[in-house]
């Protein structure tokens, strides 16, 4: 195999640790950059090869996927935040878990949430004013943290529950923000940061608590799926009967607790990842796509045309937009997938080889870290003309047609790709439908600023003002 992959020069402690920390999205394209497509440096003691070439990112995440495992990066944060949930578990655990919580993302059953979706988006922006406002990434997170847990938890969540799950996302995020010194640093020291992010996670686990709760006080029948319409009845333990809707996914694995399949904490582990990153990623991904329309007028307007269609037509409060209708919105469709194409909201994937292996020529060590960079990738020039420059045509059938498959991967992919993609674009979809049959939004702050986290946050409030149409 060849040598070691050329790379940026770090210093002896922190390795490139802290030009990282500084501005990661500004060092990982400098890296692609000047390096090409395999690129080495060291993120304080570990060391790391950030991938460029969607064909050694297909393979790491598809053809070659039983080579790979997540990484342990020595930091037990993670683990105290998500446990052995679906994003962090490996091998049999894994492979237990997604097959317990497929159903509950059945296509059938995700068509069957649009009435939740829109209810609880016409609920929200009720209470906008014309000339008001608002942050538009508390005010989306707010509406998807909502949606999240009336559809897969089956359950309402109070006002003030969804206020306390916003500020302790606070301390959960900053214990992620890239930062070498904290290598330095073990967890159990109780710094300011490590006493937040502890009492953080123990606020979270209370309102976890309080919800599941209230729906084994409130579930009528346990063959009955409160999110299906009409509470249509549930046959077998993951709903598989004929013309049966799978249960949401607190009620599969309460039943699979109860049958001794699940530990409290597998059920714990399982729904914080899916409150937390359940609604992140959407509230993301909307709060840049209304960001961008906001810059794009000709965009806005074209999407506002597909919105009116979709909740116009004579509709009424018991006749909503469906799954049908959004499939409708092809034009909205584009503009979403531009928006996380320039602004993914996870801007990088990690992996970690389990023996060495091959990629662009090089040797990678086993145990090293791979990154694979949505960031980076969905910014190249080497994929995407005029890469920095937003326009939704882009992805036309004949315009796409020849762009490798991983030039675009923002829910990931292979076996391990996101189990809520489908949820999540459906849910996209009806909120900009909701929102744009009725509103303008006008964005008054300052350039966008990015800082990295688990995801990709602005790094300030994004205001917007609203203006009825």
């Amino acid at each position: 195999m060849s040598a070691t992959p050329p790379g940026p020069i770090g210093d002896p402690l922190f390795g490139s640790g802290r030009r990282y920390a500084a501005d990661p999205f500004s060092f990982l394209l400098a890296c692609a950059d000047s390096y090409g497509d395999v690129v080495r440096f060291d993120l304080g003691p570990r060391e790391t090869y950030l991938l460029t070439n969607p064909a050694d990112v297909e393979r790491v995440l598809v053809a070659d996927a039983d080579r790979y495992r997540k990484p342990q990066f020595g930091d037990d944060a993670m683990d105290a935040l998500l446990g052995n949930g679906l994003l962090m578990s490996e091998g049999d655990t894994w492979q237990r878990q997604r097959k317990l919580a497929n159903p509950s993302f059945h296509n059938r059953r995700i068509g069957a949430l649009a009435g939740t979706m829109v209810e609880h988006t016409e609920s929200q922006i009720a209470d906008w004013a014309d000339g008001e406002v608002v942050d538009v990434q508390l005010e989306i997170a707010r509406l998807t943290v909502k949606i999240i847990v009336s559809a897969m938890f089956g359950a309402d969540i109070t006002d003030a529950e969804v206020k306390t799950v916003q500020e302790k996302l606070e301390p959960l995020g900053a214990r992620f923000e890239p930062d070498p010194r904290r290598f330095l640093i073990p967890n159990w020291v109780p710094t300011r940061e490590n006493r937040e992010f502890d009492a953080a996670i123990d606020t979270l686990e209370s309102v976890i608590d309080g919800i599941v709760e209230r729906r084994r006080g409130t579930e009528r029948d346990p063959g009955v799926d409160p999110a299906g319409p009409e509470g249509v009845a549930v046959r077998g333990p993951a709903g598989d009967g004929d013309g049966a809707l799978p249960m949401d996914l607190l009620s599969v694995l309460l039943r699979a607790r109860d049958r001794g399949e699940q530990t409290d904490q597998n059920l714990r582990d399982e729904l914080v990842t899916m409150l937390l990153a359940g609604h992140d990623t959407t509230a993301l991904a909307l709060t840049y796509a209304f960001y961008l329309l906001s810059r794009h007028p000709e965009a806005r307007a074209r999407v506002e045309e597909e919105a009116d269609a979709a909740t116009g037509g004579g509709r009424t409060a018991d006749d909503p937009p469906t799954a049908a209708d959004a499939r409708e919105m092809r034009y909205t469709e584009r503009v979403l997938t531009e928006s996380m194409r320039l602004y993914p909201p996870v801007y990088a994937l990690f992996r970690e080889p389990k023996l060495d292996v091959k990629l662009g020529g090089y040797r990678i060590p086993d145990g090293s870290a791979l990154m694979l960079s949505q960031w980076v990738i969905h910014r190249s020039p080497r994929w995407y003309d005029d890469p920095e420059t937003f326009d939704p045509d882009r992805w036309k059938p004949d315009r796409r047609r020849g762009r490798p498959r991983f030039a675009y991967f923002p829910f990931g992919g292979g076996p391990r790709h996101c189990i809520g993609k489908a949820f999540s674009l459906l849910e996209a979809k009806l909120i900009l439908a909701a929102v744009c049959s009725r509103y303008r939004l006008d964005y008054e702050g300052p350039d966008l600023s990015l800082r990295g986290s688990l995801t990709m946050h602005p790094d300030h409030p994004v205001p917007m003002r609203i203006r009825e149409r």
